[in-house]
């Protein structure tokens, strides 16, 4: 969080809490909906596959996520805690790394098709800014 945000103890908004919910719960079914679709679509991927790249998807952008939401501001000009960066950075390369590290076959994993990575950066990318979007209208929204 912004220094700012925690220098004083606040009351838990209730409201935007909810409304946060509401919106950003939609957008993130909205992208497992559409990383389904890429998988059996265009990957045309079986159960391995699918289960792999669902994964991958899913801690990519639940992990990245996080800077996002962890301020009021633009994430791009609040810096996050050089803990909270290198680690939320490890966990996606980590899962990046699992469908060619030797557990691969423990987890079920396979390895992903090199164009997988394209629509992983770009779903990434766009989820990334809807929420960020979202966050900017509840908090415009909040301070009326």
């Amino acid at each position: 969080m912004d220094p700012e945000y925690v220098r004083a103890p606040r009351r838990w908004d209730m409201t935007l809490i909810r409304d946060f919910m509401i919106f950003i719960g939609p957008i993130s079914s909205l992208y497992d909906f559409l990383t389904f679709y890429v998988l059996l679509r265009i990957f045309h991927s079986g159960q391995p596959e699918f289960h792999t790249g669902w994964f991958v998807e899913s801690l990519a952008t639940q992990t990245l996520v996080l800077f996002v939401i962890r301020t009021t501001k633009n994430p791009l000009q609040s810096r996050p805690s050089p803990s909270l960066a290198a680690t939320s950075i490890l966990m996606v390369a980590l899962g990046v790394w699992l469908p060619y590290s030797p557990l691969a076959h423990r987890l079920g994993f396979v390895p992903l098709p090199g164009p997988f990575f394209t629509f992983l950066a770009a779903s990434t990318a766009t989820y990334l800014l809807l929420v960020e979007l979202a966050k900017r209208l509840l908090f415009s929204r909040a301070a009326v």
